[in-house]
């Protein structure tokens, strides 16, 4: 009795035999997991345009982009820092200084108009920057980028995100909520 192997499998094996001396040369390269937080306040980076009223003022109430540097570049004021601020944060301090010489006791408020997109790439339609939409998870991005790819591993994805000056990384479901400024990785299943 013999026993035929097929070639496709013959391939596989061998495929497997060349990777493996190769995975254990390679050293720890990759940036360290950590477990990505998916509560807390939305905070203010570059990219997001805030809608801002100072209300009794409709000259200064308008739409104002977050710079580079993370400033607001705001009538009278001039370059706020909001950087890492809360909008209520952010309109406290504008409201602040509004209030030494400009304008008494002025009521500010601020909300988000344009959220800083994300990003995704890897196994999917279309790689590339995307606006991000209040409530969005990581399955609502993979249909934004057009769904995945054939190869595509459709249970977890990687998602960095900046925290603290540092990038943070971590595998996590479909339904896992994202934010603005996240980079989405979709990578392929193994055969």
């Amino acid at each position: 009795m013999t026993c035929a192997v097929s070639p496709m499998r013959l391939f596989k094996i061998l495929l497997l035999l060349m990777v493996l001396p190769l995975a254990a040369c390679a050293g720890n390269t990759a940036p360290g997991t950590y477990s990505v937080e998916q509560q807390g306040p939305y905070t203010l980076d570059t990219g997001d345009v805030v809608r801002i009223i100072v209300y009794g003022d409709d000259a200064l109430s308008d739409d104002y982009a977050v710079d580079d540097a993370g400033n607001i570049a705001f009538p009278l004021i001039g370059p706020t820092s909001v950087r890492g601020l809360t909008t209520k944060a952010a309109s406290a301090r504008i409201a602040s200084k509004l209030a030494a010489g400009y304008i008494r006791s002025p009521d500010v408020s601020m909300e988000i108009a344009t959220y800083r997109p994300f990003f995704i790439q890897g196994e999917v339609g279309t790689s590339g920057q995307y606006p991000y939409v209040y409530g969005m998870t990581a399955r609502a991005a993979i249909s934004t980028a057009g769904g995945f790819t054939e190869t595509a591993d459709r249970t977890k994805v990687v998602v960095y995100r900046p925290h603290n000056g540092q990038m943070i990384k971590g595998t996590v479901g479909l339904d896992f909520p994202i934010q603005p400024g996240d980079t989405i990785v979709v990578l392929d299943r193994w055969i």
